[in-house]
This record gives structure tokens, sequence and C-alpha cells, in this order.
């Protein structure tokens, strides 16, 4: 028997589900979206290259998956960096937990926002984007006078929208290394420590103070 086909017996199906999807991640954190494979991921399992296609139909569903453990990590950090402190620290504490989380995933990062490479109709992708996008919004709300448990006004959703496209746009700078060429910051680390929670003060902080 092939040596690969004996090793996928060997797995509980759930246990090849997840190693595929490890390997997947792995893969895109080596060699970003232009290196991923089927074959190189299913190599990497220890499984038949028809593998991930027979568990996930196909390079989409796969992705899919990896795409929603991105977003369930940044909505953790999210959620852990709004728990404490004012509304004006809480939401640049989020800030630069967004962009921590590029640096940390770039290569989820980059597949999280490739929408013509995933399946939009899996329950574990709409559940982790929202649980990301409401993490941030309960900040925004207390930044915009509205109470907890209220749905954003129009002003307020146009400030959510806002303030992660502010930290969207530095992520991917970040990642760039475009900004290292403008800002006078020592590291990446001082400028996620000082530069940009000084851009979210000088943005919205002060601006709706």
């Amino acid at each position: 028997m092939n040596e690969k086909k004996t090793a996928e017996r060997g797995y509980h199906h759930g246990d090849l589900r997840d190693a595929l999807i490890r390997a997947a991640d792995e893969l895109l954190a080596e060699r970003g979206l232009e290196g991923f494979t089927l074959r190189e991921t299913a190599r990497r399992a220890g499984v038949s290259p028809a593998a991930p296609s027979h568990h996930f139909g196909g390079a989409a569903g796969l992705l899919t998956e990896v795409a929603a453990l991105g977003w369930a990590e940044l909505a953790r950090r999210l959620a852990t960096a709004g728990e404490t402190g004012s509304t004006a620290e809480r939401l640049k504490a989020q800030g630069v937990a967004y962009v921590r989380f590029a640096v940390d995933f770039p290569g989820r990062f980059h597949l999280m926002f490739r929408h013509d490479m995933l399946l939009h109709d899996q329950p574990s992708l709409d559940q982790a984007t929202g649980a990301a996008w409401n993490a941030l919004a309960l900040t925004v709300l207390a930044l915009h006078g509205q109470k907890e448990g209220e749905e954003l006004d129009a002003e307020g959703e146009a400030m959510l929208i806002g303030i992660w496209s502010t930290a969207h746009g530095f992520a991917h700078l970040t990642l760039d290394k475009k900004l290292s060429r403008i800002a006078e910051c020592a590291s990446e680390t001082d400028m996620l420590d000082t530069l940009f929670p000084s851009i979210i003060d000088t943005l919205w902080v002060k601006r709706l103070g």
C-alpha cells in the first residue's frame, strides 16, 4: 500500500483535517500566497496529493479555514486589547494589536482579505470575522458616546470603518517596509509603540474629545 495512503488511514478524520489546515498555514507563513499549492500542503502533512481536495473540496475550502483561523486570532487580540483602560487607551491598544497581528501572521493577514480565493458561505469564517468586527465596534460605541448593546448609528459606523481602515493601511505599510523610509522611528517596535498610537490619538481621539 502507498506510504501516504497508509498515513492517511492512521489519521482520525478530524485529525487529518486539522493537520492539513496546519500545513497550509505553515506554508503560507513561509512562502506567502504565491507559494501556496495543495500538493505541497499534502506533502507537509504526509498524505496523498488528493487528500486536501477530498476533505475541503479544493484550495478555496482549505484556504477559507486558514483565513477563519486568522480572523479568530485577530478577534481574540482585539478583544483582549479592549478589556482595560479608558476608551482612548483601549482604542489605541486595539489599533496596535491589529498591526501586530499582521506583522506576526503576514500570510494569514494577506489571505484574510483575498475574497477571490475564499468561500463566503462558511460559518467558521462568518463567525470569526464578525467577532473581530464586534470587538472593535464595542470600543467605537463608547468613543462615539453610545451605550453598549446599541447599534452604531451612521456616524459611528463611518467612524468604525475609518478606524479599521487606518489600522489596515498602517499594517500594509509596515509589512511593505514603506514607513521606515519616511518616519523617524528607530525600529518597527518604535513605530508600533509610539507612532501608531499617536496617529490614532490625532485622527480620532483628540478630534472627538
